[in-house]
């Protein structure tokens, strides 16, 4: 077990790591970019994987190798993402370049951008806001407090719900409450039949609105007939609604 109360001064350095004091010692542990920020001298080990470098007292302690695990759904939801109609996938990552684009080709992700810090992520998405096309969004799936101001920069911002941070669940537009990326395709799949659905309600309640409206000023149609039609339209809008409950999985 740890015993909190020798950690004093934690502070966390955005995009780079913290600075923390434990049992009077100062220890600085992050990527190599904190270390050299901090002008401390260290060594690049020759491994695939997140480096987390250790100092303490400002001097070099050594290094902590973090091994990633691809989520088993991934793959399978770049390819659903894709069939949907996903013109281009793209990774925006603060690993190092050899850990962002081996997961990259692993999981068929069309561009891979790797070493970012939060605001140079949203240098990007706001790099893909302005080549998109009028009608084109830029959607951004995240999970980590790094991830807030990019979410709430993309068009359509998914938090990923069951281990994101409360501060990127706030900015998102959409919560995916497990962390199954499969579910992302799913809820696009599910937005995509909700608008189809809502401009048929529209459609449909407008048209046999005017009609109705028409009679009446004509003298076809009485008072009753058109209070009912009314009310039919409106249950029979509920009723076209109530299909969004039974969205087949893809």
């Amino acid at each position: 077990d740890v015993n909190e109360s020798k950690i004093q001064n934690y502070n966390e350095i955005s995009g780079h790591g913290i600075h923390v004091s434990v049992d009077g010692k100062e220890i600085l542990a992050g990527n190599a970019k904190l270390m050299s920020k901090e002008n401390i001298d260290f060594e690049e080990p020759k491994v695939t994987g997140t480096i987390v470098y250790v100092a303490v007292d400002r001097i070099f302690a050594g290094h902590i190798v973090i091994s990633d695990k691809v989520k088993e759904d991934s793959a399978n939801a770049i390819r659903m993402l894709k069939n949907l109609g996903i013109k281009k996938t793209i990774m925006l990552t603060g690993d190092v370049a050899s850990v962002g684009k081996a997961v990259g080709r692993e999981l068929g992700i069309d561009e891979v951008y790797t070493e970012l810090l939060p605001h140079q992520k949203v240098e990007e998405i706001e790099k893909l806001d302005k080549q998109k096309l009028s009608k084109e969004k830029v959607i951004f799936v995240g999970d980590g407090i790094n991830d807030t101001p990019v979410l709430a920069r993309a068009d359509v911002g998914i938090a990923m719900g069951g281990l994101g941070s409360d501060a990127a669940i706030e900015a998102a537009d959409i919560v995916i409450m497990t962390d199954e990326p499969s579910k992302i395709p799913e809820a696009i799949k599910v937005a995509k039949r909700t608008r189809r659905i809502v401009w048929q309600n529209i459609v449909f309640a407008l048209g046999i609105k005017s009609i109705f409206l028409i009679f009446g000023a004509f003298g076809i149609a009485t008072m009753w007939e058109a209070v009912f039609s009314d009310v039919g339209v409106t249950l029979l809008a509920v009723l076209n609604a109530m299909r969004v409950l039974k969205t087949e999985k893809i």
